[in-house]
């Protein structure tokens, strides 16, 4: 599955978080970092999903960059 992620710059570090999967976040000192710590954390998210018998939430949400 592939899900949008969204990154922002916040005060001295990057924090990700992924619309479709409520909670799921990460946070990094780089975009390098918070890009590995937010796959991780959708592996973790997805995983206790499973483990709970809930349904893993379809990706759904698009992410397009606008010129102005």
């Amino acid at each position: 599955m592939r899900y949008a992620v969204v990154i922002e710059q916040a005060e001295g570090n990057y924090s990700a978080y992924v619309p479709d999967l409520p909670g799921c976040v990460a946070t990094g000192d780089s975009v390098a970092t918070v890009e590995v710590e937010i796959r991780e954390a959708i592996r973790f998210h997805i995983d206790g999903l499973r483990e709970d018998g809930l349904p893993v939430p379809q990706p759904t949400s698009l992410a397009e960059y606008v010129e102005t």
